[in-house]
């Protein structure tokens, strides 16, 4: 048997093992709390996809669903977006994978847009969360959205109508359009509908994916807002060799009929629903039955399999009377039997009343990476929009910004050591003015501790003066002048050896104030030249801007916006460059009177007790 040395272990006390849990969990929640899909974007808000019974109350889970987000100022700050919601990106619930999705409408003036967004699954009678990112003014960002993927393979055809003057485009990518354009509605449940008069049939043609074989699955849905209640308004409608499919209103009852070998088959009729308000209709059939829906519900089901179809597909047709009469909007086929939680689904989220109890939208929030406010927001679209002539300005005034500013602060510094010195001698001075005898001292150390009366640490002050280095002049004139006397009784000087004193004085004074006052210009430069520079910088940026204009040939509001907002951001830079460089000029220039109005004061006073002192013999 092997012995094996078994090492007691240390336990960890309790307190530090609850303090590293404490730390860990920490850090995994402040890692959780800081999740950021992408660092470039700096605004998400958080969207609740509500299936349980106080939002669309879906029993039963949907796959793949395509989700309609209407976003307002209620819920998006257009503002903070690029004017087409290029920067527009929706996340998953992980925070790392992009849904597919495209946009339907963008209008930053109205504060309205229809986004379309395909969601991976929503679970049953359960909360789905997604991201919703913007905030982004790269000019480089690649295109993202992708009609196409926003629907699964069995989707066929999509209309959202919001051409104008243009057949419908299929959003789904399977190149289904219509053979002629359709009369565009406005004022829609969903942006920009159709609009049918009843007597213009207007048809899609045949192709693969429009190819229904008998008894296949199948899936029509639309909203739908009839204008009058007519006979047998066929909304939508195919037929070849006697048989076929008819969806429609009768006036006012919706029906969905199939013609076979049999002969037609109805669904039953309900209760007719009444002009001028918006509908959701859908048609399954599947598994040898039709089914009705109608606002969710089930409205009626009848037995009957779907015809073969390859032919033309017609809207509004007229069968010896006016076809539909009204407005059709989100018109969707697919080559599946949706489920009724799915048609429950879709008419709950795409409804204008019931949208907001599906879909909640959170509060905005901020990227954590303080670095993102310059790239995003108002500061990103105006730094992004600088030409060059802008960025020569504001590189010139940044120069004179930092040069005014190391010179207001050493400026400041020097000002506040001279004020600090001149109080140091001032004191001592009124000592020594009683009694100049100091002044034709023989040593030095009397001249430059006045007397005894300074310390060494307040003499390190004085030097800093300007009174103390006049002061100094003034003795060293007059040691000069008594020093061909030493045998002297008499130390008196003459008026006019006074003069020439008061002349070096008055020398030394001109130098301080030349010293005080020195590279004072640069400010004045700052103050002056800021603005002008600003000025030029928009001048040449709002040309620039209207130049393009002109050559594009085209005025948008939108596109020339940033360009004016960069140009005035060379003026904001002017002046950011003058308000502190005029604050600090005028609390310099004030300090420096005081200064300069304390070197005229102490001249004077020197002058006057100099010959006061010296006029009188010396006992």
């Amino acid at each position: 048997m092997i012995p094996v040395n078994i090492i007691p272990i240390r336990p960890v006390p309790l307190r530090f093992r609850h303090v590293a849990t404490l730390i860990f969990l920490s850090a995994v929640f402040a890692n959780s709390a800081m999740a950021w899909w992408n660092d470039d974007w700096s605004t998400r808000r958080s969207i609740t996809l509500d299936a349980t019974p106080t939002g669309a109350n879906v029993g039963e889970p949907v796959n793949s669903a395509t989700i309609l987000l209407r976003l307002s100022d209620a819920n998006f700050k257009f503002a903070s977006a690029q004017p087409d919601g290029g920067d527009i990106r929706i996340v998953a619930d992980d925070d790392k994978t992009v849904l597919p999705y495209h946009i339907e409408k963008f209008d930053p003036v109205l504060d309205e847009a229809f986004v379309w967004v395909k969601v991976p699954e929503l679970k049953a009678s359960q909360k789905t969360q997604i991201w919703l990112y913007y905030g982004n003014s790269s000019n480089k960002l690649a295109k993202a959205e992708d009609s196409k993927a926003t629907y699964d393979g069995d989707t066929v055809l999509v209309y959202h109508f919001s051409e104008h003057g243009q057949p419908a485009f299929d959003s789904t990518g399977n190149g289904n359009g219509a053979s002629a354009s359709i009369t565009p509605d406005d004022g829609s449940l969903i942006g920009t509908g159709a609009r049918f008069l009843g007597h213009e049939a207007v048809s899609i043609p045949s192709s693969p994916s429009l190819t229904f074989a008998e008894g296949s699955p199948f899936t029509w849905s639309a909203w739908i807002k009839p204008g009058e209640l007519t006979p047998r308004g066929i909304i939508f409608s195919r037929r070849e060799a006697g048989r076929g499919m008819a969806i429609g209103l009768d006036n006012g009852l919706p029906f969905a009929e199939i013609t076979d070998s049999s002969g037609v088959h109805r669904s039953p009729q309900g209760a007719p629903i009444a002009a001028g308000a918006w509908r959701h209709l859908a048609v399954v059939a599947a598994n040898h039955k039709v089914s009705l829906y109608l606002d969710q519900d089930l409205y009626g089901s009848f037995d009957a399999v779907l015809p073969p179809m390859s032919g033309p597909i017609l809207f509004s047709e007229g069968e010896g009377t006016r076809g539909f009469v009204g407005n059709l909007d989100e018109l969707e086929i697919s080559k599946v039997a949706r489920s009724p939680g799915a048609i429950r689904l879709a008419a709950f989220n795409q409804g204008g009343e019931t949208a907001d109890r599906f879909a909640s939208y959170g509060p905005d929030e901020g990227h954590k990476n303080w670095l993102s406010g310059f790239k995003t927001g108002y500061v990103g679209i105006i730094i992004s929009s600088l030409s060059i002539d802008g960025w020569v300005v504001i590189g010139i005034l940044g120069v004179m910004s930092v040069i005014s500013w190391i010179i207001m602060i050493k400026k400041a510094q020097f000002v506040r050591r001279v004020v600090q010195g001149n109080a140091q001698f001032i004191e001592a001075w009124k000592h020594v003015a009683t009694d100049l005898s100091v002044l034709d001292s023989a040593e030095e150390h009397e001249v430059h501790s006045m007397g005894g009366l300074v310390d060494p640490e307040g003499r390190g002050m004085m030097l800093n003066s300007p009174l103390f280095r006049i002061y100094h002049i003034g003795v060293e004139e007059i040691r000069h002048r008594l020093a061909a006397d030493q045998a002297g009784t008499y130390k008196v000087l003459s008026a006019r050896s006074i003069q020439a004193i008061r002349a070096s004085l008055d020398g030394g004074l001109v130098r301080e104030t030349q010293a005080l006052n020195r590279n004072m210009v640069l400010l004045t430069i700052a103050i002056s030249g800021g603005p002008f520079l600003g000025l030029l910088g928009t001048v040449v940026g709002v040309m620039i801007t209207f130049a393009a204009v002109a050559a594009a040939g085209d005025v948008n509001v939108n596109a020339i916006a940033p360009g004016i907002a960069a140009a005035l951001a060379a003026t904001v830079a002017g002046l950011g460059v003058a308000i502190p460089a005029l604050f600090g000029y005028n609390y310099l220039l004030t300090q420096i009177k005081g200064a300069t109005g304390d070197i005229h004061v102490f001249i004077d006073e020197f002058v006057t007790k100099l010959a006061e002192f010296y006029s009188e013999p010396v006992s």
